[in-house]
């Protein structure tokens, strides 16, 4: 990969993420809207947003892109920018700091390059295809670690989960959400699928599950579980693709026995 591209990749999302910062020190849950019955959209998504898709027009004009509030940007191009310009805006309208933003690249329907970065926790993660997967905290220092999945395989396994904005997808959740709950050690929703991956790749938990997710919440995490050294797959155990609206991502140890999980469920 072009190193200008990456390198570019990275001031786009630390300047969003700069403006977002901003924005959270400020925010008021009031001017929040509903978009849906079950997702809101506020003016940092927004911002967040046109921050982005200006800078990548600007340096890629030729390039497709599919945001979560704008929606895609057809071009002529192989090359496909998927932006989720604040993934977690529940969280960051009740200032909780665990909101993110996300950028993948894709490259004739495979992801090449993935960015999930969480201003308030001072976290880049980035990850090339084949290149593995790293995390920069703070973002600009030149100190990085190297990230791999947990080896937890049994006990203490902590698992997440997300969900559509549906009704089937979320009751779905739900039900997962109980048997992990009652059977296993504990299972979470954070708020922040892409953050969640992240974790995931980083080896802070071991799993998360979501039913009916969108490509712009998870395509920059998926590339980082796999180059972390995980598995990341459909609900069925099939490898995960950008069409795929159920996703289960973990460090392959426990993978087998959510998906029975889900069978049952």
């Amino acid at each position: 990969m072009k190193k200008n591209l990456k390198t570019i990749a990275i001031n786009i999302i630390l300047k969003a993420g700069k403006a977002l910062t901003k924005e959270y020190k400020e925010f008021k849950r009031s001017g929040a809207k509903l978009k849906s019955q079950r997702e809101i959209v506020t003016k940092a998504d927004l911002l967040s947003e046109k921050i982005i898709i200006n800078q990548i027009g600007k340096n890629f004009p030729d390039h497709q892109i599919l945001s979560e509030e704008a929606g895609r940007v057809n071009n002529n191009s192989d090359y496909l920018w998927v932006i989720d310009p604040l993934d977690g805006t529940t969280n960051f309208s009740m200032h909780n700091p665990l909101w993110s933003i996300s950028i993948a690249l894709v490259y004739k329907g495979k992801i090449i390059l993935g960015l999930v970065y969480a201003p308030l926790l001072d976290e880049l993660y980035l990850t090339e295809k084949n290149q593995g997967a790293k995390l920069f905290s703070p973002p600009k220092s030149k100190t990085r670690k190297k990230l791999k999945v947990s080896r937890v395989t049994k006990g203490k396994i902590l698992n997440t989960f997300c969900h559509g904005s549906s009704i089937k997808a979320t009751k779905r959740a739900i039900k997962y959400y109980t048997k992990q709950k009652t059977t296993g050690f504990d299972c979470r929703q954070l708020g922040s699928a892409a953050l969640e991956l992240a974790y995931v790749a980083s080896g802070r938990i071991e799993s998360i599950v979501i039913p009916g997710a969108n490509a712009w919440d998870v395509a920059a995490g998926v590339l980082l579980v796999r180059e972390a050294g995980g598995r990341v797959t459909d609900f069925f155990g099939r490898e995960w693709n950008l069409n795929n609206k159920n996703i289960v991502a973990s460090n392959g140890k426990v993978h087998k026995s959510i998906l029975n999980v889900l069978k049952k469920i």
